[in-house]
Formats: structure tokens, sequence, C-alpha cells
């Protein structure tokens, strides 16, 4: 009596199929997983630029002049005072951070997403001096 070991063609296939079901539905949860990841960290930002915002503010009486560069500050547009770009940290860039309005007493910060992030259904994040988020969508922020 003979007692062969190993797996038969069919089951190999069978777990080769299974394997193929179990990625085709988790490589879209990691994806967007990944987006939220992303768009928290764009928020987180926002956060910190608000707080160079009112720092720049308590030094210069005013949140005109925090764009452009030193030797031509502007309104709007790059900020001078913090990073361009989210992640702070890192050679990566997911959202572009800019002024997108400012006066002496009021302001608007924006991430606009970039590359692979373009495809976040929230779009454009934007906070203000009073502290109002935009968009309003639940799990945007």
């Amino acid at each position: 009596m003979r007692i062969d070991k190993g797996f038969t063609l069919i089951e190999l296939m069978v777990v080769v199929a299974i394997i193929g079901i179990l990625a085709g539905i988790a490589y879209p949860s990691y994806q967007d997983s990944v987006l939220k990841s992303r768009r928290r960290d764009a928020g987180g930002a926002l956060l910190g630029f608000v707080n160079a915002m009112e720092r720049y503010y308590t030094e210069t009486n005013s949140y005109t002049g925090a764009a452009g560069t030193s030797g031509t500050p502007a309104n709007t547009g790059a900020p001078r005072i913090y990073s361009i770009k989210s992640p702070v940290d890192g050679s990566d860039k997911y959202y572009d951070l800019t002024i997108n309005a400012a006066t002496a007493t009021t302001y608007t910060l924006r991430a606009t997403p970039f590359g692979a992030q373009a495809s976040d259904s929230c779009g454009n994040l934007e906070i203000t001096n009073t502290g109002v988020k935009s968009p309003s969508t639940a799990g945007c922020w």
C-alpha cells in the first residue's frame, strides 16, 4: 500500500483563488485607509499652520504679509512662516498648504490635495481664524 504525500493541482488552485478573493477585498480598504490618514495629517498640518499664524499676529499685530518671501511678503499664496506642504516632514507631498485669504484681522488657510490624494472625495480642507472648518462633511476632518 502506497500513501502519496502532497497537494493536488485542484487544492492549489482553490487556495490561489481564495487568496485572490481576499486580496481583492483587502486592497481597496487599504487604499481608503491611506487616503484617510493623509487627510488627517493635512488637517494636523493646518492646525499647526493656525498656530504659526497666531504667533505671526502676536509679533506683527496683523495677519497680512505671512505669505510670499521675506523680501517680498504677500497676503495670499504659499506661506513664508510655515511649511508649504503636508506632510510637513519628509520628501513626499500630498497637500499644498496656502493662505487663501488674509486681512489684518482674519485669514483662511487651505490644504489642496496633490497627486495621488487628488482623488479624495473631501477635496480642499480649509480653516478660518475663528476655527470654522470646511468641508463640514462628516469624516473629512
